[in-house]
């Protein structure tokens, strides 16, 4: 069995410690590395090993994997110590804030005798699973406008992560996750990113957030998160050529409607009234030429049905794989610097009041 220490007993520390202890065997934490009294305390409890310094942890040969989860801004330097001591190292999202920081990891990592990969969790949502699902089934033909929605109405941020200075705010927090989702889905490059980022409550960062992502296909993406909604959009809605889908929420309510058959649909010459007033374009379809299915069931990437730490599952046991040289790592980072460049973009963006068009 491996051992693992993590850095940042926080939330998703304790996140990680939980999910391991839970669903990899393999694998086991073993000590922790925390500023903070009362996460040392609490690692005690759970009777973890608290290291000193990162010295200390560094040290102890007995650790094969490091995990980070500290505040955004301090990743850089625990990875690449990390990486220097020979560990393997999985980064918490986002990475780094900066793409050159990420350019600076990525080639320390290619001498490194240990792995590294960052931790984009939300690969493995069930939501997302059934997005791709639906699109790889191609029975609604090629997806035009892609809209993917965050929703909630906590309204103020907690904590770090309403700090400019700690890597804060919406598009690092949860538009990180929503700009990975996309360019999985969708494998040409981003032509074009034009964002608007809102300051609503928080007074330092961005709490909601809108990012407009258009890719070298002509499908385009509108990402959106939001701490301010109180009557949610859809999760999902998926325009393509020969249908429609949503999924309406983390439950994954929804359906898929799609055209009956081929053949195009005639109208009268008559006028068509209708609740918007007379006209033809906006007229519902008949019922007859369309069909609404289900969206599909599908299982976890183990075959599994959903669970709690699904991520987890499937993350560690790719890590733990890929250290024996059985797989290739599921999340690189140079997928995770694409995300990043693109962050950079939004707030570029945001900045100039103006799309900015690039090749990424």
């Amino acid at each position: 069995m491996k051992q693992a220490a993590i850095i940042g007993f926080g939330g998703m520390g304790k996140w990680h410690q939980d999910a391991i202890s839970q669903q990899i065997k393999e694998l086991t934490v073993t000590g922790i590395l925390d500023v903070r009294p009362e996460a040392k305390a609490e690692a005690r409890e759970k009777n973890l090993h608290v290291y000193q310094d990162l010295e200390a942890l560094l040290a102890d040969q007995a650790i094969e994997v490091v995990i980070v989860a500290t505040p955004n801004d301090s990743h850089k330097e625990y990875i690449i110590k990390a990486l220097c001591a020979g560990k393997h190292v999985v980064s918490e999202k986002p990475v780094v804030l900066k793409s050159t920081d990420l350019t600076e990891i990525i080639a320390e990592a290619k001498e490194a005798t240990g792995l590294f990969t960052i931790h984009q969790n939300r690969r493995w949502d069930h939501d997302f699973q059934i997005v791709k699902e639906v699109l790889n089934q191609s029975d609604i033909g090629k997806p035009y406008f892609i809209e993917s929605r965050v929703n909630g109405s906590s309204i103020f941020l907690h904590g770090w992560r309403d700090y400019e200075i700690n890597g804060g705010g919406m598009l690092y927090d949860w538009g990180v996750h929503l700009i990975d989702q996309a360019l999985q889905l969708i494998p040409e490059k981003v032509v074009s990113v034009h964002a608007h980022l809102f300051n609503i409550h928080s007074k330092e960062v961005d709490d909601n957030i809108k990012v407009s992502l258009m890719f070298e296909n002509e499908v385009s993406v509108i990402l959106e998160v939001a701490t301010n909604c109180f009557i949610p959009a859809p999760r999902w809605h998926v325009s393509c050529k020969n249908g429609t889908f949503w999924i309406e929420n983390w439950a994954c309510e929804g359906k898929i409607v799609q055209l009956a058959d081929n053949q195009a649909m005639k109208w009268e010459n008559d006028i068509v009234y209708t609740a918007a007033g007379p006209t033809r374009t906006m007229a519902p379809r008949p019922d007859s030429t369309v069909q609404e299915k289900a969206l599909p069931t599908i299982k976890d990437a183990r075959g599994n049905e959903y669970h709690r730490f699904s991520s987890a599952d499937i993350f560690y046991h790719n890590l733990l794989e890929a250290i024996e040289g059985k797989q290739d790592l599921l999340v690189k980072a140079e997928e995770a610097l694409r995300v990043i460049q693109i962050i950079e973009l939004a707030f570029q963006s945001a900045k100039e009041q103006q799309g900015i068009a690039c090749a990424i």
